[in-house]
C-alpha cells in the first residue's frame, strides 16, 4: 500500500488529464427518436466531437448514457443553466476528447414513449441493445462501444455489457448499485424508507411533468427547467405531449418496492420477476470476459454502494477490472471528509473515467496495465492508497477487541461470563445529515455535523487511548451473543473516533434486521469477503425469545485513520427512526449483549500502523 497521491500511481489521474487537452468542441446535439422491436419510440440526444481547428473529422467510439432523469430539459425562454444535469459533466468531458456521447431516455421517461413497469425494467435492457446496434450502423461510428454514468445510469451500464453486444468494450459504473435490495433499498434487509418515498416524489414529478414538484430536489431545482425536451422531429412538442400520457401509468415505487421484503422473493403475480430482475448481478455470467470494467464509488456513497463496487471488482475476476473507492458521497457531489481542504470533490474519478475509456476504446498507451488494479483513499489521513487484491490487508491481521464490561473496548476477553441489557428506544435517529440523505436526492454539504452525543444513548463500548496512529481499510466485523424478548428486531452498530479532545467523529455502520441473521455462501454472481446474508424467505429464522444467538454483522467498508490519543467506540442500537420502520413494530425489543467466555462478543478491526 502507498501514501499519497503521487505514489499510489506510477501517473496520477490529473497528470494523465493533461496529456489529453480537449480537441474538439461540444456541439448541440442531433435529437431524435430510435424505435424499438415492439414499436416503443426512445428520444436519444447525440452529441458529435466538432472539431476545433485544424483537427479533422473522423469516426469517434461511443459513449452511451441511458438516463431515466430527462436526458435534457427544455428552458424557458431567457432562462440560464444547464439543460441536462444528470449527465452533463462526463459529456462536456469526454466530447472535447474524442467521444460521441449518447444519450438515452429510457423508455417511460423524459420524451421517450412507454410506460416503465419496474425499477430498471429488463426491456430496457433490450432496448440497450437496440440502441447500440443503431449507433455501429452510423458512419461516425468507429464500431466500439463504451457506456457509464452515475447511480441508475451506471446499472445500465452493466445492464448493456450483459447483452454481450460485440461492439460493448469497456464499461464504467459509477457510483452505482451490484445488487439493488442489499445496496440501496433494503441494506441488512431494512427497508430505507424515506428513500423509496422520495424516490417515488422525484419521478412522479420528472415522468408526470409536475415541475412544480422539482424545486424541492436541488439538483432539478432550476425555475427555467420547462419539462423534457422534444426531439428535433418534434418542434411543437405534440409527440412529446402523448409520450407523458403514456408515463401516467407508470410504476410507483411506494407501491412496487415494498412488495421486495425478502430478497430474491417473486412478485405475487409474476413468478419470474425479483429483485434479481432490476440487480446487475444477477447477469454476471453474461457479461463477455473481455469486456473491461472501472467501479466507482465513495466511502460514504449510500447504504451500501460501495459494497456494490467492491462485488462487481470481486464477482468479474477474469475481466479486465479496476476498482477506484474515493471520499465522496453518492455521485461525488462532496467531498465527505471532515478534514477536506474544499467543499466540492476533486474529480479525480473523471480523469480515471478518460484514462479508462482511452485505454480499452482508443487503444492509447495511457500505462494503465502498469497501475495497481486497486485505488482507495483513506480518511483522516487524507491520502490515496492502491492495492493489488481487496480486502487490501489479509484478514489473519485484523486486531480483534472484545466487548467487556465497565463499558470497554479490550484486547483480552473477560475471564468471567457476564452480560449487559439495553431497551431499544424507537425514538432514536442518526438526524438528516448521514450517507442516506444524497442518495434520495436530499442535498447534503457536511456529513454527519451532529454526531456528538448521539452514541450516548446506545449500548457503547470503547477503547482505551490508543498508543499510535491506526489505519482501517476495509470491513470491520462485528460478532454479537445476544437474547432478546422479540421475535424480530433491527441491530444498528456504529463505529466512532473519540479524538483526545472528546471530539467524537462517525466512521461508519452496519445494519442487519435480525430475523435474517442466518448467514449463508455468497452467490457466484455477488461474491463477498464479508458475512454474507441472503435475506431470502428461505433463510429468515425468527428469535427465540430469551435464547442465545450469534449473529456477525460487517460493518459498511472504509478506509479511516484513527489518531494516536484517540479511543475507538463501538455502539450498538435498535432504531433509526429517521431512515428505517420499526422492527418489530410497536414492540421496542430489550436486548441482552453476553460477553465472555463461551460468549464472547467481539469486534474484528482490519487495522494496521
Amino acid at each position: 500500500m502507498i501514501s499519497d497521491l503521487s505514489a499510489a500511481w506510477h501517473l496520477t489521474p490529473q497528470q494523465y488529464a493533461t496529456t489529453r487537452p480537449a480537441r474538439y468542441s461540444v456541439p448541440i446535439p442531433l435529437s431524435r427518436y430510435l424505435t424499438m422491436r415492439d414499436g416503443c419510440r426512445l428520444a436519444i440526444d447525440v452529441y458529435l466531437p466538432s472539431p476545433l481547428d485544424g483537427v479533422p473529422a473522423t469516426t469517434f467510439p461511443a459513449i452511451t448514457l441511458f438516463t431515466p432523469y430527462y436526458r435534457r430539459f427544455k428552458m424557458e425562454p431567457g432562462a440560464t443553466g444547464e439543460c441536462a444535469p444528470n449527465t452533463a459533466k462526463l459529456r462536456d468531458y469526454l466530447v472535447p476528447r474524442g467521444y460521441a456521447v449518447v444519450v438515452i431516455d429510457v423508455r417511460g421517461t423524459g420524451a421517450s414513449f412507454g410506460t416503465r413497469d419496474s425499477f430498471r425494467s429488463p426491456k430496457e435492457r433490450e432496448d440497450s441493445r437496440e440502441v447500440v446496434d443503431w449507433i455501429v450502423a452510423q458512419p461516425w461510428s468507429d464500431g466500439t462501444v463504451g457506456a457509464t454514468g452515475i447511480s441508475y445510469l451506471g446499472a445500465a451500464s452493466d445492464f448493456l455489457a450483459s447483452t454481450a453486444h460485440p461492439a460493448v468494450r469497456a464499461i464504467a459504473p459509477l457510483f452505482s448499485v451490484w445488487d439493488t435490495y442489499a445496496d440501496n433499498y433494503f441494506p441488512g434487509g431494512l427497508q430505507l424508507k424515506a428513500l423509496t418515498q422520495s424516490y417515488d416524489d422525484l419521478m412522479v414529478a420528472l415522468d408526470h411533468d409536475q415541475r412544480h414538484m422539482l424545486p424541492r430536489f436541488v439538483y432539478y431545482a432550476n425555475p427555467g427547467f420547462a419539462g423534457p425536451q422534444p426531439v428535433d422531429e418534434d418542434p411543437d412538442g405534440n409527440l412529446l405531449e402523448q409520450a407523458v400520457r403514456e408515463h401516467l401509468s407508470n410504476f410507483r415505487q411506494t407501491d412496487f418496492m415494498p412488495e421486495f421484503r425478502f430478497r430474491e422473493d417473486p412478485l405475487p403475480y409474476d413468478e419470474t420477476f425479483s429483485s434479481a430482475s432490476f440487480s446487475p448481478y444477477s447477469l454476471a455470467q453474461s457479461i463477455p470476459q473481455d469486456v473491461a470494467v472501472l467501479s466507482v464509488s465513495g466511502w460514504l456513497d449510500g447504504g451500501g454502494y460501495m459494497n456494490g463496487a467492491i462485488s462487481r471488482y470481486l464477482t468479474l475476476s477474469d475481466n479486465p477490472r479496476h476498482l477506484m473507492i474515493g471520499p465522496w458521497d453518492h455521485g461525488a457531489r462532496i467531498d465527505v471528509s471532515p478534514w477536506r481542504k474544499q467543499e466540492m470533490a476533486e474529480p479525480v474519478w473523471l480523469d480515471e473515467v478518460l484514462r479508462f475509456f482511452d485505454h480499452y476504446l482508443l487503444k492509447l498507451p495511457t500505462g494503465l496495465d502498469q497501475e495497481a488494479p486497486i485505488h482507495y483513499y483513506a480518511l483522516h489521513a487524507e491520502q490515496w492508497r492502491s492495492a493489488q487484491q481487496w480486502p487490501a490487508l489479509p484478514a489473519k491481521q485484523d486486531t480483534v477487541l472484545f466487548l467487556a464490561p465497565s463499558a470497554t473496548l479490550a484486547a483480552a476477553a473477560p475471564a468471567k461470563p457476564t452480560s449487559v441489557d439495553y431497551q431499544v428506544d424507537f425514538t432514536l435517529g442518526t438526524g438528516h445529515g448521514t450517507r442516506y440523505e444524497r442518495i434520495a436526492a436530499i442535498n447534503s454539504t457536511e456529513y454527519y455535523p451532529d454526531w456528538q452525543g448521539r452514541t450516548d444513548c446506545m449500548l457503547s463500548f470503547t477503547t482505551g487511548a490508543l498508543t499510535d496512529a491506526m489505519e482501517l481499510a476495509g470491513h470491520a466485523v462485528l460478532e454479537l451473543w445476544l437474547r432478546s424478548s422479540e421475535r424480530d428486531g433491527a441491530l444498528f452498530a456504529y463505529l466512532t473516533e473519540i479524538e483526545a479532545n472528546g471530539r467524537e467523529r462517525y466512521v461508519t455502520e452496519g445494519l442487519l434486521r435480525l430475523l435474517h441473521r442466518k448467514e449463508s455462501p455468497c452467490p457466484t454472481g455477488y461474491l463477498t469477503t464479508w458475512p454474507f446474508h441472503s435475506c431470502r424467505k428461505e433463510d429468515a429464522v425468527p428469535l427465540a425469545p430469551g435464547e442465545p444467538a450469534f449473529v456477525r454483522l460487517a460493518l459498511l467498508p472504509t478506509a479511516w485513520r484513527f489518531s494516536a490519543g484517540s479511543r475507538i467506540r463501538l455502539s450498538i442500537s435498535g432504531a433509526d427512526k429517521d431512515h428505517c420502520g420499526q422492527v418489530p413494530h410497536g414492540r421496542p425489543p430489550k436486548l441482552t449483549v453476553l460477553i465472555g467466555p463461551g460468549q464472547a462478543s467481539r469486534l474484528l478491526l482490519p487495522l494496521c500502523i
